[in-house]
């Protein structure tokens, strides 16, 4: 039985087109994935279905549904609310039993209720927003971006637990840039590109046999896990040492020890919760309860960010993995991205404003786009945008927290040129084996807030030491195997 079809989806903004005659439908108990670079059409077209828009956009055509639609979006922490309890939320949602089935479907620990939502990591989040939708008994699910920021074996479970959910009978429609996922979950697939499809068909067809150069395009872009050669190190230039951080009353690092060089890129992994961001967020000054240093050049940095001078702030900046909530929604990006160079550069408002131009040119946001405020931009638009911002203050190190978690392929290919060829450290956070094989010199792994394995970038993916490094390498391999 067909749950989702949408005939002749059109919708625009301000008389530029988003969504250009857009047919698809989904029948229960089967996936539709929808591929497309960043600013395509996919989250229009997963809001349609859910019979929403963004502000400013008109839809026209016709979307039928048959049954009650949850959402999973991009974003989970703009789904949650900040200053609740999740156990508070979930009371409210339904039965006890229901919410315990969900909280186990979507693999949630109880424990985890106790907390506010930023105190959970980027898939934690994930998960406890699939697991409200979960609460529903939904009879399609719209996920967008589900596996956003996390982790191979993360990633494998949400995975998991998505098709359970499709074997159950819901219908399942996939916005992604994650061809993994679309080739482990999806029935059909439908490529959008500026508005249009371009191709559509059975996902084995589709990304097997590409008729589309656009396509093709996604699919050779897609990174993959290859072992990099041995890099020479570099001099420690910002160095974390005995760093134990807390959340209150919980522990979520554990005496971590590290160092990076000027020039040099440091990967950071490890499964979802084991404190990747935490620790990124201690050397930008965003988390300042820890014990132990964060030493630049030597000298410790103070622990908040609002106690260290504008030279401080400059040399170490920090890339969030979630842009948009990044981003003031009431001030253009221009404005935002030039007043980087206003507040820590001290240029003139205009010296800093054709800075800011210049540079988001570069990485494909040309002015009518910087014009707009975050709402007029996508996801993967306003994540490049957040990457000029913090390089335009010239940063010594800069901290990137799952930065190219939510792009494309095509557009990440083009993001990890740029940061291959930074020359200020990077501190690289990710979940993304292919792209730490990409960029790294060298790996550190976290584990339940400890340091489990570090070292060369080569070595540690060449042959793995710890059984959480060779979890997480294992699961890239498998599915790197399986294409």
């Amino acid at each position: 039985m067909t749950v989702v079809r949408v005939e002749g989806l059109r919708a625009q903004a301000r008389g530029r087109p988003l969504v250009d005659g857009v047919d698809l439908a989904v029948d229960a108990g089967r996936v539709l994935a929808v591929v497309g670079e960043s600013g395509s059409g996919k989250t229009t077209t997963g809001m349609a279905v859910l019979g929403e828009a963004a502000p400013g956009v008109t839809v026209t055509g016709t979307v039928t549904v048959t049954g009650r639609v949850g959402f999973v979006p991009q974003h989970p922490a703009a789904a949650l609310n900040p200053v609740r309890r999740l156990r508070k939320v979930f009371r409210e949602l339904g039965p006890p039993e229901a919410v315990a089935a969900a909280l186990r479907r979507a693999r949630v620990d109880p424990d985890l209720l106790d907390r506010y939502p930023h105190q959970l990591s980027g898939g934690q989040q994930q998960r406890v927003v699939l697991a409200q939708v979960l609460v529903g008994d939904p009879a399609v699910i719209v996920a967008d971006e589900p596996t956003t920021g996390q982790d191979a074996i993360t990633r494998a479970e949400v995975v998991a637990e998505l098709a359970e959910v499709v074997g159950q009978g819901v219908a399942l429609i996939l916005l992604t840039h994650d061809l993994d996922v679309v080739r482990a979950l999806a029935d059909d697939v439908v490529v959008l590109r500026a508005g249009r499809v371009v191709e559509a068909g059975p996902a084995d067809d589709v990304l097997t046999v590409p008729r589309d150069p656009y396509t093709r395009a996604l699919i050779d872009a897609q990174p993959r896990l290859t072992t990099p050669d041995a890099a020479d190190s570099a001099p420690p230039l910002l160095r974390v040492a005995g760093l134990t951080a807390r959340h209150r009353a919980t522990h979520v690092l554990h005496g971590v020890d590290l160092a990076v060089g000027a020039g040099e890129c440091l990967a950071v992994v490890g499964r979802s919760g084991s404190g990747k961001t935490t620790l990124g967020r201690c050397l930008a000054g965003l988390h300042e309860i820890y014990d132990g240093d964060v030493l630049l050049d030597g000298q410790p940095l103070p622990r908040s960010l609002r106690k260290r001078d504008r030279v401080a702030v400059a040399r170490v900046q920090y890339v969030f993995q979630d842009a948009r909530a990044s981003f003031d929604p009431h001030r253009t990006v221009v404005e935002q991205v030039a007043r980087t160079g206003v507040r820590l550069r001290g240029m003139t408002a205009a010296a800093a404003r054709e800075s800011a131009l210049d540079r988001l040119a570069e990485v494909g946001v040309d002015a009518a786009k910087a014009e707009r405020a975050p709402s007029g931009l996508s996801g993967g638009e306003l994540q490049r945008c957040a990457l000029v911002r913090a390089l335009l203050a010239q940063p010594d190190v800069l901290v990137c927290d799952e930065i190219t978690s939510g792009l494309d392929t095509l557009i990440q290919a083009g993001l990890l040129d740029l940061l291959a060829g930074l020359t200020c450290a990077v501190v690289l956070i990710s979940h993304d084996m292919g792209v730490v094989a990409r960029l790294a010199d060298r790996v550190a792994v976290l584990h339940a807030g400890r340091l489990v394995e570090h070292g060369p970038a080569h070595a540690v993916l060449a042959a793995p030491t710890h059984p959480v490094t060779t979890g997480l390498l294992g699961q890239t391999t498998n599915e790197e195997a399986s294409k």
